[in-house]
């Protein structure tokens, strides 16, 4: 459990490094004189919708044969490719 919490927390630590939300955060608590209350705010969202994120995919995970469970993983790695490639396509 550990080994899967650690990598989860690299994973999305990285993945959250330099995005719309931390450059929003970052906007937000310079603006502010209580920077804390940024923190929590976007702490809590963050919590929030990883909640939501686990919720639906543990309801899905019931939902669907265990093998297709490969093939939605390259198509969601598909999708990410997909829109990285639009993303520069309009940059």
């Amino acid at each position: 459990m550990l080994k899967v919490a650690l990598s989860t927390f690299a994973l999305v630590f990285l993945a959250e490094l330099g995005d719309k939300t931390q450059l929003a955060v970052f906007t937000l608590a310079a603006e502010t004189t209580t920077p804390w209350s940024v923190l929590i705010g976007a702490s809590a969202a963050l919590l929030f919708s990883t909640v939501l994120a686990v919720l639906l995919a543990v309801a899905v995970r019931h939902m669907i044969f265990e093998a297709w469970t490969k093939w939605i993983r390259v198509a969601a790695g598909g999708l990410f490719i997909l829109v990285g490639i639009w993303t520069i396509w309009l940059a």
